[in-house]
């Protein structure tokens, strides 16, 4: 089990620090990680590994700061990115998560991504800023005017949509389309849990 799901551990009634080496006869007890977990520094940042692509769209879709690599750049390159920018490490990989050089991190247990927010959220509890941050790079959205954003739209969309957002960082428009109904759903199931936690 790695230590990102080792809460306080407990040895004969007293607390001791991760590193204790049990001696015969002690008793040993393992706490889970409090909830909501305290992680140094403001605010809260994520890096998630090439399996959460979902998890890192929908964290993004709630504003909060997710990185994610798309491809597999190895244990040594994430934990190494992790330490670099403070990011709590997400991954369903134990050995990655065993790394000493992680910064912080969590397992992600569930394999269905609406399960594995409401986790992250319940253990972090993240500043929620939907409508925010673009879902394919994380970069910071902007409102634009349709004509900033008239190349990337068809003509239905064009004719029938006037209010954008644009991402800062990629360029990519956005606009309340066919699927937002479903977003929107996400949206607010994720406010009202953090808001029920708090």
């Amino acid at each position: 089990m790695p230590l990102t799901e080792v809460g306080a551990l407990v040895v004969d009634g007293r607390e001791v620090p991760v590193s204790h080496v049990p001696a015969a006869g002690e008793s040993v007890t393992v706490r889970p990680v409090a909830r909501p977990q305290k992680v140094p520094g403001a605010p809260l940042r994520f890096l998630l590994d090439v399996h959460l692509g979902t998890l890192a769209r929908r964290l993004r879709l709630l504003g909060v700061d997710t990185a994610y690599e798309s491809t597999d750049i190895g244990d040594p390159a994430l934990a190494a990115r992790s330490a670099a920018e403070q990011r709590v490490m997400l991954s369903r990989d134990r050995g990655l998560l065993r790394r000493r050089e992680l910064w912080a991190g969590a397992f992600v247990y569930s394999t269905r991504p609406e399960e594995q927010l409401r986790d992250v959220l319940d253990r972090f509890r993240p500043e929620l800023r939907p409508w925010t941050r673009c879902t394919a790079c994380n970069g910071v959205l902007r409102k634009a005017t349709k004509e900033e954003v008239a190349d990337q739209l068809k003509h239905g969309t064009h004719a029938t949509y006037d209010v954008f957002a644009q991402c800062t960082a990629c360029g990519r428009a956005y606009w309340r389309g066919a699927h937002h109904e479903q977003l929107e759903a996400i949206v607010e199931r994720a406010v009202a849990l953090c808001s029920e936690r708090r």
